[in-house]
């Protein structure tokens, strides 16, 4: 059984390397704001549970134990992501720091009954993808938004590495999960972005803000949408 302690350092080590960022001492340490000293005290203790393994001079890798470990973590934290958005009214901005308090409730009855309750979701209120219970996940064909050409259709996926002050902008602009639009235009300035929502309304998106923004295809029939 893993401290909490232990797990938020298993899962950081997890974020870093699903993002593609090496996960040596310093590298966890700052995503976790804590000291290098101690992240080195507790990635040994983690390896020595077999869950890491450590390689000198190039950080962490985990092992096939500790990626499951760090894959039952991101679940019970985006189905609770889920629940308090979808059953709660809770905002999109709002439920990060509740959901890393109860995503650390050891029983595994209570999320099988909570991902059913919800409907066997595969993605959380910001577009994450979900494991299953056997820590499966459902891959989407996505890109970054500023990747998009003028003139195409798009719908949002996911908000990528989101902070609550980059949701809420976004959640003024109108843009959540599930928004179709156009790019209409793109400042050579500034490269901001000038899009058109299926409703026919016109926003401005900052190239920053629209660089968390990962889209894909828009399906036939939301591309007739006015």
């Amino acid at each position: 059984m893993l401290t909490r302690s232990e797990e938020d350092h298993l899962k950081a080590v997890h974020a870093l390397l699903e993002g593609g960022a090496s996960a040596a001492n310093k590298d966890v340490a700052e995503r976790m704001g804590t000291k290098a000293s101690s992240v080195t005290m507790m990635l040994k203790k983690l390896a020595d549970k077999g869950l890491l393994k450590l390689e000198p001079y190039h950080g962490v890798k985990l092992t096939a134990k500790g990626r499951a470990e760090a894959l039952k973590l991101v679940r019970k934290h985006r189905l609770w992501e889920t629940f308090l958005v979808e059953r709660l009214g809770f905002g999109w901005d709002e439920v990060h720091e509740v959901a890393e308090q109860l995503e650390h409730v050891r029983s595994e009855k209570l999320t099988d009954h909570l991902a059913e309750y919800l409907g066997d979701p595969a993605f959380d209120p910001h577009g994450d993808p979900i494991p299953d219970r056997h820590g499966r996940i459902t891959a989407r064909n996505m890109r970054p938004l500023p990747a998009v050409g003028t003139g195409e259709r798009v719908r949002v996926a996911a908000v990528k590495d989101g902070s609550d002050a980059l949701l809420q902008l976004l959640g003024r602009k109108g843009i959540g999960i599930g928004k179709v639009f156009t790019v209409r235009d793109r400042q050579d300035f500034d490269q901001s972005l000038e899009l058109v929502a299926a409703d026919g309304i016109h926003l401005t998106l900052s190239a920053k803000a629209a660089a968390h923004l990962w889209v894909e295809p828009a399906s036939p029939r939301e591309r007739r949408a006015p």
